[in-house]
Order: C-alpha cells, then sequence, then structure tokens
C-alpha cells in the first residue's frame, strides 16, 4: 500500500470517530447543565415568597415582580451585590455557584427580606 493510500486511510478512520467524539464530549458538558434547576421567588404584598428557599450550587433563582405599582430589587447583605429595579411584570434572576447561606432584602424597601440556602 503506498505512503498515499495509508494517509488517506488514516484521516478517514479519523473522521469517522469524529462525530462519536463531539457527541460524548458534548453529553459531558452539559451533563451539569441538566442537573441544574430554576426556581422563582414571587415579590408581591411587600414580601418575598417563600421568604427562605433551599437550592443547590448551579441552581438560578428568579424573582418576579407581582405588584402592581412598585418597583423592588434584590440586594444581598454580605456581598453589597444588588439588582437593578424591576417592575410589574418584570423578573431578575441569579445563578448561584457555592454554597452557603444568602440574605438579601429588597434595595428601597429594606423590611422586605429572605434568604437564599444553597446546599
Amino acid at each position: 500500500m503506498s505512503p498515499a493510500r495509508r494517509q488517506k486511510g488514516a484521516a478517514t478512520g479519523a473522521a469517522r470517530r469524529l462525530p462519536a467524539v463531539v457527541l460524548a464530549l458534548t453529553a459531558w458538558l452539559a451533563v451539569p447543565a441538566a442537573w441544574a434547576a430554576e426556581h422563582e421567588i414571587e415579590v408581591a404584598d411587600s414580601a418575598f415568597r417563600p421568604a427562605v428557599i433551599h437550592v443547590r450550587a448551579g441552581d438560578t433563582v428568579t424573582w418576579v415582580n407581582r405588584e402592581k405599582r412598585t418597583s423592588h430589587s434584590v440586594a444581598f447583605d454580605a456581598s453589597g451585590q444588588e439588582s437593578e429595579r424591576f417592575f410589574p411584570g418584570e423578573r431578575w434572576s441569579h445563578t448561584f455557584t457555592a454554597a452557603g447561606e444568602h440574605a438579601y432584602h429588597c434595595g428601597p424597601h429594606p423590611e422586605m427580606t429572605g434568604k437564599v440556602v444553597v446546599e
């Protein structure tokens, strides 16, 4: 068999394996995303509901403003990070990557409090 013919055969074998490798890699990368869950906290009547929520690292929590006229924000006590104000019908999301307790309050209404417990 000529060297050119052997090279062509080697390339064809590699090309045949490529789709399987890409599929396996895609599945491996998608697994953490498949485990992640989404949770919703309702903002209504000047309260966060539920006030305490338990999630896993990688999960996303979305706060939905169900008020009729009032804007709110989510301000994390420890980090000082605060969302933009979100108005009635709007929402704001945050993905939690590390375990721990994340206490928060509403920036304009500090009496509104809640906690996300990441396990």
